[in-house]
């Protein structure tokens, strides 16, 4: 029973395409196993989000998992990633909050909830992303408090990365994360985005977040502690495999409506083995942080 729930967690994760699957074959079994559990889990919650068209039967999918999460903390699991879950928490310090807290970020998804100010984004990113870094540096283990800190702005460079990526077909979904206030301030329409309109608005807007991704990316290495590099190595591999997509987006962004950056699972793997053996090196000599090996 405990390896077809395992294996159900791994399929999950395979099956997204998700380029953490990728970071996650280097690490060891028990740490594995729980990160396939973690991402099955984003990943059922994230589908009902993405693809349950109805809002009611949407919040009503995510309301099982609510639920779900109670009986799995309560060592009581019905469904395979709830299992998979409850051997996870057994075994690392994984809180139920945390978990509760990526629910409300699928919440403000199916309720449409509108981004009018960039507190209303970041409140976004931290649930969907932030939470979920929180969550894996349990996994991965830490010595320092600051490693949240790290941990939550890996978490938001890769959520920005993935809004700029994502923005036609976010659009096409009728979902527009780039708050209110900047598209007034840039002057961009929604109807902007639908159409897929490069004004010089949108130009400059695009520019804009470019910046403040590639902000959180320096700022994530910056906070990273020296103490942690080693354990918390497979963070770094997942952001250098997001760092690769942001760059192809920063290179091009006049493409993102027509030609989105996509990496074939080849080349994660590839970003994947380099970083770790780039993060090996490190850990005999002193090699300066970065994304980009």
């Amino acid at each position: 029973m405990a390896q077809d729930t395992r294996q159900y967690c791994e399929d999950k994760t395979r099956g997204s395409g998700s380029s953490f699957f990728y970071a996650f074959l280097f690490l060891p079994e028990d740490q594995r196993r729980a990160m396939m559990a973690l991402y099955a889990f984003c990943r059922e919650v994230d589908d009902i989000a993405d693809e349950v068209s109805d809002p009611d039967v949407a919040m009503q999918k995510l309301q099982f998992w609510n639920e779900e999460l109670g009986r799995t903390f309560e060592d009581k699991p019905r469904h395979p990633v709830g299992k998979e879950l409850n051997w996870a928490r057994q075994h690392f310090h994984l809180t139920e909050e945390l978990f509760l807290e990526i629910l409300d970020g699928m919440r403000m998804d199916v309720a449409r909830q509108p981004m009018l100010k960039p507190a209303d984004l970041a409140l976004y990113c931290h649930r969907v992303a932030g939470v979920v870094g929180l969550l894996t540096i349990e996994i991965f283990g830490h010595q320092s408090r600051q490693a949240s800190d790290f941990a939550t702005t890996l978490g938001e460079a890769l959520q920005f990365t993935n809004i700029l990526r994502d923005l036609k077909e976010d659009a096409e979904r009728g979902r527009i994360y780039i708050p209110q206030q900047d598209l007034i301030r840039f002057g961009v329409t929604d109807q902007d985005f639908m159409d897929g309109n490069m004004t010089t608005g949108m130009q400059t807007l695009i520019a804009h977040y470019i910046d403040k991704t590639s902000t959180l990316y320096t700022r994530a290495l910056l906070l990273l502690p020296k103490e942690d590099r080693e354990s918390l190595r497979p963070s770094l591999l997942m952001g250098a495999i997001y760092y690769t997509h942001f760059k192809r987006i920063r290179k091009n962004p006049h493409a993102l409506w027509k030609h989105p950056p996509r990496l074939l699972p080849v080349h994660k793997i590839w970003i994947a083995w380099r970083m770790w053996r780039y993060e090996k090196r490190a850990a005999k000599r002193v090699l300066p942080l970065t994304f980009d090996v």
